[in-house]
């Protein structure tokens, strides 16, 4: 078998047995280079020696893969600063390791590990190793500072792409109770409060994700024949989206809110959406279904007023059960409660005449 067939079906196994480790360890590049003795990862490449992958067992590659996946997440490179690159990735790599080992996964013979990091975040690891460290043992290893470059530059920028990927997989997972142990200190950021209001938003959402079956809609297939079958919703989402376009909503708010629409959709298999933007009139009605690329126009930039939203709903959108608005808040609001629920996604901490109000917490 080839290096590359096991490294496919160590990979494929990882992602049965540890899917968060493995579903991120995808996202890798694998380079071959009998340059180095095993494995060593940048977060972006995996690169591997032939002939290591070559002797070494399944659960060695598994943990080389879940190894490199860590090194994507911790960002690394870009978390050095101006201490020395060499111990700098062996702190990191400490780091990763501890969790790996505590997650169950096993540990090669030649991977760095110590027992007395178990629970350090790297930047301790560092501090710990430097002080344990003479001067002469530093001095070939450059700092950051000494090697950075237009190359490194382009990679931070390119790390801002797989970002929003990393989180929204952190988020499925968290809320299926499936991440890893310690994964808080590998990346604590992603903790804060800052992403509060999206698990508010999440559960709130996946109330009305239902496996059961209901006659509103009825099955299509029987309903020539005046047959009315309980249509059967395997998780079905069935939401309206308002999107608020009036001129209030800057371009960094409005990304925000496009970001998160199209997180919902990924969230979910199976969806039926109505999304409808919005400011002062009606821009736009868009029905889409799972599987179709969210491809709508953002037009508008005038004033607010809440009221023809819900007007347009009760006039062209059959049995609404939810609608999520999303708005910087700052309009006329309607002066009853519609039938169906409501949550009004907003920066502001607004006071809002009926539903549910999840206020963005943002930068």
């Amino acid at each position: 078998m080839s290096s590359k067939d096991k490294i496919q079906k160590a990979r494929e196994k990882l992602i049965l047995e540890e899917p968060y480790f493995g579903t991120v360890a995808t996202t890798l590049k694998l380079k071959e280079s009998y340059d180095i003795k095993s494995f060593e990862s940048n977060g972006k490449n995996l690169i591997y020696n032939p002939d290591y992958i070559d002797i070494v067992d399944s659960e060695d590659i598994e943990f080389m893969l879940a190894n490199g996946a860590m090194h994507s997440i911790l960002k690394h490179n870009n978390r050095v600063g101006s201490r020395y690159v060499k111990l700098w990735q062996l702190a990191t790599d400490l780091t990763i390791n501890s969790i790996l080992v505590k997650n169950g996964l096993s540990l090669p013979l030649d991977a760095n590990f110590e027992d007395r990091f178990d629970g350090f975040y790297a930047e301790e690891v560092y501090e710990i190793l430097y002080s344990e460290i003479k001067d002469e043992e530093l001095s070939d290893d450059e700092t950051f500072d000494d090697k950075r470059s237009d190359e490194v530059q382009e990679e931070i920028v390119e790390d801002i792409d797989e970002l929003e990927f990393l989180e929204q997989l952190l988020d499925k997972m968290s809320r299926q109770g499936t991440l890893p142990k310690d994964l808080k200190l590998l990346i604590p950021e992603y903790f804060s409060n800052k992403i509060d209001w999206r698990d508010i938003l999440y559960r709130y959402i996946a109330s009305y994700a239902k496996s059961t079956f209901s006659f509103m809609p009825p099955n299509k297939k029987y309903l020539y024949r005046g047959i009315y079958l309980p249509a059967l919703s395997s998780d079905l989402l069935r939401i309206v989206i308002a999107i608020d376009t009036s001129g209030s909503v800057d371009e960094k708010l409005l990304s925000i809110f496009l970001s998160e629409v199209q997180s919902i959709t990924q969230q979910y298999p199976n969806y039926e959406i109505d999304i409808i933007t919005a400011d002062s009139k009606i821009q736009s009605h868009e029905v889409f279904l799972a599987g179709e690329n969210l491809n709508y126009e953002i037009t508008g930039r005038g004033g607010t007023d809440f009221n023809i939203v819900f007007e347009y709903i009760d006039r062209y959108v059959d049995y609404p059960t939810i609608l999520l608005y999303f708005t910087d808040g700052y309009g006329t609001f309607p002066n009853s409660e519609p039938s169906y629920d409501t949550a009004w996604i907003t920066p502001n901490d607004i006071e809002v005449p009926f539903g549910e109000k999840i206020v963005l917490d943002i930068i």
